[in-house]
C-alpha cells in the first residue's frame, strides 16, 4: 500500500519527532476518559432520572455492575481495533476514525440534560447514557492498543534504550490528564448537572483528535499487512507468542478486578467517610483524584529512585516487579476493608441513636432531606420520603420507621425538629487515601511494567494485537467484579456480599493470584523484538 508518510523509524539517537503528539493526544483522550468514568457511579445512584423528570437511581450494586460492564467492553475492543489496525488500516487511519466514534458518545452523554421534548421521545436520559457508553466503549476501546503500540513503532535500535523513559511519560500524560478531570468534572456534577459534567470531557477529545491528526507527518505510519496478518499472526510461531502470554494475563486481569474498583466501591465507600481532609469538604468521587497525581510523582521516584537501589539488592526483572506489585494490592484493599469494617461499627452506634428518635418524632424529614440532597445523598432522600408514606406500625423491624431510619443512617445525617443536626461519626476518608498511596505504588509496577513487556514480547507484525491482549485482561478483570455484584444481587437489586465481606473477598482472591503467579515469575522466559529487528533477539 503506497504511503505519503514515513513508514520505518528514523535512525537517531534522541526522541522521536511524533511523539510529542502522541502525548499529548493522550493527555487530553484521558481526561475526556476519566472525567467521564469518574461520575458515572454517582451519576447512575444520585442523579439518573426517567424520561419524565423523575428519579431514576440505580442500586448500589447495580451501578457496580454496570460500571464493571462498560469499563469491561471498553477493553474489549482492542482485540478487534487492533486486527483492523495491523491487518487493514494501519495504527494512524484506525486511531483517527475510532476517535470520531468516541467523540459521538460524549455527544450522547452530553445529550442527557437536554430539555428537548424531540430528543426525549427518542431516547430517554438511561437510553443517552446507554447510547454513549457503547460508542465510548468501542471508540476509546479500539484506539487503546494501537497508540501504545504507536508510540512504540516510533523507535528504532539506535534509541531503544529510551523505550521504557517513554512508556513512563506515555503514563505520565495518562494521569495528568486524568488528575484534573477527576477534580473537575464531580464538581461540574454537583454544581452545572450532568450536561456540563459529561460536556466538558467531549470537548476534551475532540482536541486530543485534533492534536493527533496535526502529528500525522511527524509518525512513523507502520504499514498494515492485508490478509497475510492472519497467516502470519494466528500460524503457529504467533499463537506460541499469544499462549505464551496468557497465563501472565489472566493474573494481571485479577489486579484489574480489584484496582477498578476504585472507581466503583471505594466511591461508595466515600459516601460514608469523613470527607473533611488537608482544609478541604472533597466530593466521593474526587477522592481518587489522588491517584493520578501520585503517578505523577511515583513515575520518576521510581525511575530515578526506588528501582536503582533496588537493583542493587535484587535484579528487578519485568515479573518481579509485577509479583511486587500484586502484594501491594493485597495490602491496599486489606486497607479498604478495615476502613468498611470501622464504618460498619458506626452505622450499627448511629442506628441505636436515630431509631428512638424516629419513634419519638423528633426527626424533621424534610429538614433532612434538604440536608441530604445538600451532600449528594439523592437517593437517600428519595428513599426517606417513600418511607414516609408507608402505614404507620411502630412495632418490629420492619415498620414504618425502621424505613426511615435506614436512608438516614446510610447518609449520616438527621435534622431534628429543634434545629439541631445529629451526624454520623465516620472514619476518616484518610484511611482510603493510604489505600489509594499503596494501590498506586502497586499500579506503576503491573501496568507500567506490563504496557512495556507487552510491546517488547510481540513480534513486529502483531504488536497491537499484544497490547490488545493485555488490555484484554482489564476486560476480564472488570468482568470477574460484574460477575460477584451479578450473582451476589438480591430481588431488590442490593448485593447479599455486604460490608467488609465484599473487600475480603477480593483480598482473598488476589492473595491466591499473587501466590499462584510466582510459578509464572520463575518459568516465564522473555524474548524480545523490535520494530527495526529482523530477528528476535534474547531479552536480558
Amino acid at each position: 500500500m503506497s504511503t505519503p508518510y514515513r513508514t520505518a523509524p528514523i535512525e537517531t539517537k534522541g526522541i522521536p519527532a511524533g511523539i510529542p503528539y502522541i502525548v499529548g493526544n493522550e493527555a487530553a483522550e484521558r481526561f475526556s476518559f476519566y472525567g467521564m468514568k469518574t461520575i458515572l457511579v454517582v451519576f447512575m445512584t444520585q442523579y439518573l432520572l426517567s424520561a419524565q423528570g423523575q428519579p431514576n437511581y440505580m442500586t448500589d450494586t447495580q451501578a457496580r455492575e454496570w460500571m464493571h460492564l462498560f469499563v469491561a467492553s471498553a477493553y474489549f475492543f482492542p482485540v478487534i481495533g487492533a486486527i483492523i489496525a495491523d491487518a487493514f488500516l494501519g495504527k494512524y487511519v484506525t486511531i483517527l476514525a475510532l476517535s470520531m466514534v468516541y467523540c459521538a458518545g460524549h455527544l450522547c452523554l452530553a445529550l442527557i440534560d437536554l430539555p428537548s421534548a424531540a430528543l426525549s421521545a427518542t431516547l430517554d436520559p438511561k437510553g443517552w447514557m446507554v447510547a454513549g457508553l457503547v460508542l465510548i466503549a468501542i471508540g476509546s476501546g479500539g484506539i487503546k492498543p494501537c497508540v501504545s503500540a504507536h508510540v512504540g513503532d516510533q523507535f528504532g535500535h539506535a534509541n531503544k534504550h529510551l523505550i521504557e523513559k517513554i512508556f513512563g511519560w506515555f503514563y505520565f500524560a495518562i494521569n495528568f490528564g486524568s488528575f484534573f478531570s477527576t477534580l473537575l468534572t464531580p464538581w461540574l456534577l454537583k454544581n452545572y448537572g450532568a450536561g456540563w459534567a459529561f460536556g466538558v470531557p467531549g470537548i476534551l477529545m475532540a482536541l486530543a483528535t485534533f492534536v493527533f491528526w496535526m502529528g500525522r507527518n511527524k509518525f512513523t505510519h507502520i504499514q498494515p499487512r492485508g490478509l497475510r496478518y492472519f497467516g502470519e499472526t494466528f500460524g503457529m510461531s504467533g499463537l506460541k507468542s499469544i499462549f505464551k502470554l496468557v497465563p501472565l494475563y489472566l493474573f494481571v486481569a485479577m489486579f484489574w478486578s480489584l484496582y477498578d474498583q476504585g472507581g466503583s466501591a471505594w466511591v461508595e465507600q466515600a459516601q460514608q467517610m469523613n470527607l473533611h481532609f488537608m482544609g478541604i469538604v472533597w466530593l466521593e468521587s474526587q477522592v481518587q483524584a489522588i491517584n493520578p497525581l501520585l503517578i505523577l510523582i511515583y513515575i520518576p521516584l521510581f525511575a530515578y529512585v526506588i528501582y536503582p537501589l533496588a537493583s542493587k539488592v535484587i535484579k528487578l526483572t519485568p515479573l518481579r516487579k509485577i509479583l511486587i506489585g500484586f502484594a501491594l494490592t493485597v495490602v491496599s484493599f486489606s486497607i479498604a476493608g478495615y476502613a468498611q469494617g470501622l464504618i460498619e461499627k458506626e452505622e450499627a452506634h448511629f442506628d441505636e441513636t436515630i431509631l428512638p428518635m424516629m419513634l419519638r418524632g423528633d426527626v424533621d424529614v424534610v429538614a433532612t432531606c434538604k440536608a441530604m440532597r445538600a451532600e449528594e445523598h439523592n437517593s437517600c432522600a428519595e428513599q426517606l420520603e417513600s418511607a414516609v408514606a408507608l402505614p404507620a406500625d411502630k412495632s418490629g423491624e420492619n415498620s414504618k420507621y425502621a424505613a426511615m431510619a435506614k436512608p438516614i443512617i446510610r447518609a449520616g445525617v438527621a435534622v431534628m425538629k429543634d434545629g439541631t443536626t445529629q451526624r454520623a461519626n465516620w472514619p476518616t476518608v484518610g484511611w482510603q487515601l493510604l489505600a489509594w498511596v499503596v494501590i498506586t505504588a502497586a499500579e506503576v509496577l503491573v501496568s507500567i511494567t506490563c504496557l512495556e513487556f507487552s510491546y517488547t514480547q510481540a513480534p513486529k507484525q502483531m504488536k497491537s494485537l499484544i497490547m490488545s491482549f493485555y488490555l484484554l485482561s482489564v476486560s476480564l478483570g472488570n468482568l470477574f467484579t460484574a460477575a460477584v455484584n451479578r450473582f451476589t444481587m438480591d430481588a431488590s437489586g442490593n448485593s447479599t456480599l455486604i460490608g467488609a465481606n465484599y473487600y475480603w473477598f477480593f483480598t482473598k482472591v488476589m492473595i491466591g493470584a499473587t501466590v499462584l503467579f510466582i510459578f509464572v515469575v520463575v518459568l516465564y522466559k522473555p524474548r524480545q523484538y523490535l520494530q527495526d529487528d529482523p530477528d528476535a533477539a534474547s531479552a536480558h
